[in-house]
Formats: C-alpha cells, structure tokens, sequence
C-alpha cells in the first residue's frame, strides 16, 4: 500500500494475495496508519525533503511559463511580484488555506493605486491577481509539484450587468473635444477605438507596415487570443490615408513617442481625462477601454450577429460578446417585431 504524509509517498507492504492476504486486511492497515499519521507515531525517513515556499514556487512557475511562451506573461510576473509574492512569500504553497486569501483581498482592497492619491484598489483588479494565483494552483498540481489544490479562490463578485459606454451623442461631443485638444495623437487614437473596439495597448502598437488600406485591415500580431487582422472601416480609411502620407520617417509607430523606450506610447491617461472632462463627460467612470465596450455594444445594437462582433472585437468566446447584447435592448425589440411580421403575415 502506499499513503501520502507531508506530500511525502511512503510505502509499506501488508502482505501477498498467494498467502491469504486480503483487501480488507489492507484497508484496515491504513486505516491504522492515517491515525498514527496524527499522531506523529510514522516511522518517516529523517533527513526527508522540506516543501518549497510560495516564493520558490512563484519563480519556478514564471520560468516554465517563458519556456511555454506564456502571451500575458508579463502581467502575471507584474502581479506576482508586486504583491502576490511579498504577501505569501514563506507560506508552502500546499499549506495556503482560505483565511489567508481572505486576508490577502481584504489588505490589496486598503491599499491604493500606485500614482493616485485617493483611489483604492478595485474588486476587478484583485480579481485578476486572484486568477493569478489560481493558475498557478493549478499548475503546481498538473505538473506535479503538489498532490492537491490547496484551497478553494472566491473571487470578488463583480458586476458583468453593468457596462459603461457612450450614446452616439456623447460620442460626438468627446470626438469635438479631441479635435480641439493639443495632443496631436488623441483624436485619431479616439477614432480608431470607437470604429474598431481595439484594446488599449493593440492601439498604442500599431506599426505602419500592419496597415492595409487596399485590403481595409490592421494586422495585430500580438492580440489577447492571437493575431488577428482587424477590419476598418471606409471613413476610417480616408483618414488614415491622410495620416501616412505625413509619417515621420524615424518612426515605425503610428502613435511614436521619442520619450518611450519602446518607441509607441504607453500612457495617455491624464491626456484622455481631459479630453472627457472638456466634453462634458465624466472622467472618473469613462477610460480609453470604454470606448472598446462602446464599439461592441453599438454593433450588437445596430444588429450585427455575435459570432461577427466575435471576430471584429478578438474576444476569445461568444460567451463574452454575449455580455453586451443586454445593452438597450431596443434592438431585440425590433428583432421581435420583424419576427412577429412573419408569423403574424404583416
């Protein structure tokens, strides 16, 4: 038989079946050896190994994710160690319990945003850094590192009902408001948001070469669930078109900034806020990622069926497109009425 004590396997042999030994005799021997396992009374080997700690594990874990080629990578290394390490950092990974995911949650929602004076950290981001620390419960266990899943993760629950985006009005008014602002990137970055519900860092990427304007795409090397050529539209295209024709020569970005080591921009935030602020708009609940939700939520509403917006907007399911479609339902509505044309021979 074989049991497991302190993630350590150890055998011990009851008997052969040829010699009238039973099954039953050998489940009543470990019933007798979980008890001694309680009592500490397990003749255990001296010298055996001691259980690697969530940091060790933690760093093992992001050298295996960059032999796999891991996409979020970089996200998850941010997390990890900005956090998620210094918090569990001595604790084996096998002996992490509920109580302390608790804790963990309840200290990251006092703590504030690195860069802001008064904002706390939100349910949605602690999610995420739990997602992290999910999947690497997870991979321990499929690569063999623990013998179980420590503990259960309950997430924060957030609200999926409520997604923020703008009215064709509103739209209007922040598109006025970034014409007249001094950024020179602003109203174009705006608009390619709003006709294509690109994320955020797949605008501040786009190189010139992965603009085709014969074939009407922006190619995305680099995208959430994988490339992807991303269409645009014909008005979008005329502007573009102009914007080439002006490219400066040093730069291979669309949106170049010499101050980035990157080449591309990294941040507009402060240049945003002002833009919604100017617009009449309010700066704290709108970011640049709600002009994604309002590009996705306007195609449902103009009619455009999910597996389509599916493929515009890169989501990797249509479980997640279908999170916009309770949008204003206006658009079911006239769904109904077309069907009721038919059946009801109007």
């Amino acid at each position: 038989i074989c049991i497991t004590v302190e993630h350590q396997r150890i055998h011990r042999v009851v008997g052969n079946e040829s010699e009238g030994t039973t099954r039953e005799q050998a489940e009543e021997y470990i019933s007798k050896l979980k008890i001694e396992a309680k009592e500490n009374r397990l003749n255990l080997p001296k010298a055996r190994k001691t259980f690697p700690n969530f940091k060790e594990i933690a760093l093992r874990y992001l050298n295996k994710l960059k032999l796999h080629g891991d996409k979020d990578l970089k996200k998850k290394e941010a997390r990890l160690k900005l956090h998620i390490i210094p918090f569990f950092a001595l604790i084996p990974l096998y002996k992490i319990t509920t109580s302390e995911i608790e804790e963990y949650k309840q200290k990251r929602l006092k703590e504030r945003i690195k860069g802001s004076l008064n904002k706390l950290t939100s349910e949605a981001t602690i999610n995420r850094e739990l997602a992290v620390l999910s999947h690497i419960f997870n991979k321990s266990f499929e690569w063999n590192w623990i013998d179980k899943i420590p503990c259960k993760i309950k997430k924060f629950n957030e609200d999926s009902n409520r997604i923020v985006y703008l009215t064709t009005n509103q739209i209007q008014r922040l598109l006025s408001s970034a014409k007249k602002d001094y950024n020179p990137n602003i109203y174009l970055l705006i608009l390619i948001a709003l006709n294509t519900g690109m994320r955020k860092m797949e605008l501040f990427k786009i190189k010139y070469k992965d603009i085709d304007l014969n074939r009407k795409i922006i190619y995305i090397p680099k995208a959430k669930a994988g490339a992807r050529e991303q269409p645009i539209p014909e008005s979008l295209i005329k502007i573009l078109h102009d914007y080439l024709k002006t490219r400066p020569l040093e730069s291979k970005y669309l949106f170049h900034s010499e101050q980035s080591n990157t080449g591309h921009i990294m941040d507009i935030r402060e240049t945003f806020a002002r833009v919604v602020k100017n617009a009449g708009l309010d700066f704290k609940e709108i970011t640049l990622h709600t002009l994604r939700h309002t590009a996705i939520t306007h195609l449902i509403q103009a009619g455009v069926d999910l597996p389509t917006v599916q493929r515009i907007s890169g989501h990797k399911t249509l479980s997640m497109v279908g999170r916009y479609s309770h949008q204003n339902g206006s658009h079911i509505q006239e769904a109904f009425e077309r069907l009721e044309g038919r059946i009801g021979g109007r």
